[in-house]
Parts: C-alpha cells; sequence; structure tokens
C-alpha cells in the first residue's frame, strides 16, 4: 500500500522548475484509477479538518453551498452506483438532509468509504448509504446536535442534550431556594427558544437518521424499523457517548448492527482509496485547497481559503526588521 510518505514522494516528482507541485495530477490519477476499478462512479468529499490551520470552521461545514459542488461533479457521470469517499467533521442539519436527498435521487446504490473520519452530520450521511467500508483506522462519530452558545468565556459548543439535562437538573435544585444564587449565572445564557431547538434538533437528527437506515441500509431486512430505531437511538445519545468528539470503532458499529464491510477485504482497492486519501491531505498542506468535491473523471469543485497575516501590536514609533507585513489576495474559488 502507498503509504502517506511514499505518496508524497510520488509528488514531489511533480514539482515543475519553480517547485510548485501538481497535486491534482497525483489525486486525480488514484481517482481514476479506482473507478476503473470498482467500475463504479466516484466522488471525494473531504475537508482539511484534522490538520492544524486557522481557517474559519464553518468553511469545513457540510453546508448548502456543497449542493452546488455535487452537482458540479455529479453531471455527465454514467451509471447509477456510487462510491463516496467521504473525510468531513460534519455541518448543519438541513444542510446534510439535502446533501442525502440529492444523491439518492441520483444514485440507486451507494457505498461511503471512511479514510479515516466522518463525524456528526457526516455520520448522518454515512447511515444514509447501503453500506460502508472502514478500516481499522475509521471511525464514526455520535449524531447529537451541537449549538453555539455565547457565554462570558466566549463562543462555546455546546451538546443540545447536554442544555436539555442541565436546565432540568436545575428545575430540581432550585426547588431549594439558597441555589437559586449558582444557577443563576448559568441560566441567564438560554434564550427564550433555546430549549425548544435544543430538543427539535435532537428529534430531527435522530428522526432522520433511523428513517435513512430503514429506507436504504436495512431495505431488504424484515426487522428494519426496529434497526434503524435502536441505533439512531444509540448513536444519538448524548449520556451513551459521552463526548460529541467521540470516536467510534468498525467493530462497535458493526456490533449495533450497522451494514460495515472491511476495507481491508481487498487489498488492491484499500490500497487505491488509502492513496486518494493521502493524495487529499496533502493537496490540503501544500495549496490554500481547504474543501475538495471532485468525482472520477477530472471535474473538481474546491473550495479555496488563504490565511491573512496579522502583525504582533509594537510600541509606537517601532516598525520590525523589512517593514510591516502585507496582506494577500485569496486565491478565487473553483
Amino acid at each position: 500500500m502507498p503509504s502517506w510518505d511514499q505518496v508524497l514522494e510520488e509528488l514531489g516528482k511533480t514539482a515543475d522548475a519553480k517547485g510548485k507541485l501538481d497535486c491534482d495530477r497525483v489525486r486525480r490519477k488514484y481517482l481514476s484509477s479506482v473507478a476503473n476499478t470498482t467500475g463504479r462512479c466516484t466522488i471525494l468529499y473531504a475537508s482539511k479538518f484534522t490538520s492544524p490551520s486557522a481557517v474559519n470552521p464553518a468553511i469545513l461545514m457540510v453546508s448548502d453551498e456543497d449542493i452546488q459542488g455535487l452537482m458540479t461533479v455529479i453531471h455527465g457521470l454514467p451509471g447509477t452506483k456510487l462510491d463516496l469517499i467521504l473525510h468531513s467533521p460534519g455541518g448543519s442539519l438541513s444542510a446534510v438532509e439535502s446533501f442525502v436527498y440529492y444523491l439518492r435521487s441520483k444514485f440507486d446504490h451507494i457505498r461511503v468509504i471512511v479514510p479515516q473520519l466522518a463525524m456528526s452530520a457526516a455520520t448522518m450521511i454515512a447511515c444514509a448509504a447501503d453500506e460502508i467500508l472502514m478500516g481499522k483506522h475509521s471511525f464514526l462519530g455520535p449524531i447529537d446536535p451541537q449549538f453555539v452558545l455565547a457565554t462570558s468565556l466566549g463562543q462555546r459548543m455546546v451538546p443540545a442534550q447536554a442544555i436539555l439535562a442541565q436546565f432540568d437538573r436545575a428545575k430540581k435544585e432550585c426547588q431549594d431556594p439558597t441555589m437559586l444564587g449558582a444557577w443563576m449565572p448559568m441560566l441567564s445564557q438560554y434564550g427564550p427558544d433555546l430549549l425548544v431547538q435544543c430538543q427539535n434538533a435532537s428529534d430531527m437528527s435522530r428522526g432522520m437518521v433511523e428513517d435513512w437506515l430503514a429506507r436504504y441500509m436495512f431495505r431488504d431486512d424484515k426487522e428494519a424499523a426496529g434497526k434503524a430505531a435502536t441505533i439512531a437511538e444509540w448513536l444519538s445519545t448524548h449520556e451513551e457517548h459521552k463526548s460529541h468528539a467521540r470516536h467510534i470503532s468498525r467493530d462497535e458499529l458493526e456490533a449495533k448492527g450497522l451494514n460495515i464491510k472491511p476495507l481491508e477485504k481487498n487489498q488492491n482497492i484499500q490500497d487505491l482509496f488509502l492513496s486518494i486519501f493521502h493524495a487529499t491531505t496533502l493537496t490540503f498542506d501544500h495549496t490554500h485547497a481547504v474543501k475538495i468535491i471532485e468525482n472520477h473523471m477530472g471535474k473538481a469543485f474546491v473550495k479555496a481559503s488563504a490565511p491573512v497575516p496579522v502583525p504582533f501590536p509594537l510600541p509606537p514609533g517601532r516598525v520590525p526588521p523589512g517593514g510591516l507585513p502585507q496582506l494577500g489576495k485569496i486565491p478565487p474559488s473553483s
């Protein structure tokens, strides 16, 4: 199997006279090879979220803009069977719903390949597949929704179910008037509709996954409804997993009844999929690309973002050696 360093060595051989690497050529070579081997349409959906960067996290999430990307790469694809290579931290529930609806309207059979992480709402996308291919290094995550709260310590991502649980605890403890002083600073962070939003979001994420599992992954199973409900409840329960960032292994997911296939079953296929992933992470490392949606025919929708240098504050009259840094232009998305 070409390891990350071997793909890097291959990439290094593409450097032109100015040292610029042809990341697209290497990545697309493996995308084309895997489609030729499987006979299935292949789409890569990946974002730069597992390596440190100063990129706005919202750009890396599943968003409504992704539909435009999917339209771009699906147009002209032959066949109704899809392999979706998925590496994502998740994103908006409404965006994921339209993402899944559009894919399922275009393809009769979908395999989701997880080369490393498909977390949160990306786990929901995986649950809308007919089967999921995972290696020992692959993980999904809990699907309990998160809310961004403005607190005295700044913005925080807080699990919706943790907010509901905390409020229930407050109602019990505040029956003792001496506890009101301790609870008031925390409760003052909640707006008038936050609890309703938390309950609705929790119900929505669980309900969508339950519906998709029954409709697609378990559609030929007589016990589809029961299996789908049990798995959706397990994935969506914050108290079960304790952390939204928890990595759930292939073995645990398979034990719960999900249709998981080992990526190692076909060594050649595993080599190709992981080479695509290595080439993709190297693209993120060596270009301004932060999200790539691309098919095996070389058509791509790429989101790019460049870091903006911010000078450190200096005492009046002091100028750093070489002068003040200049702000560069951010290259356009392609």
